[in-house]
């Protein structure tokens, strides 16, 4: 995940992404580690997703 931020967190750090998903009635808390960094930026890979975050996932992206 692409992320934008004015704080990038270090190169492999484990961090915690907090969004609402379309479908879940509270906000997610999706563990990851961060992949890459640039100014203002950060890749991050997420880590075990539970089915129903992963279909969230899927289906914003398909959205797109």
């Amino acid at each position: 995940m692409h992320v934008q931020t004015t704080q990038p967190a270090p190169f492999g750090a484990n961090v915690t992404i907090y969004i609402q998903l379309k479908g879940t009635q509270s906000e997610s808390a999706l563990p990851g580690i961060v992949r890459w960094i640039k100014a203002d930026e950060m890749g991050v890979q997420f880590g075990l997703l539970g089915a129903r975050e992963t279909y969230a996932i899927t289906e914003m992206l398909a959205e797109r």
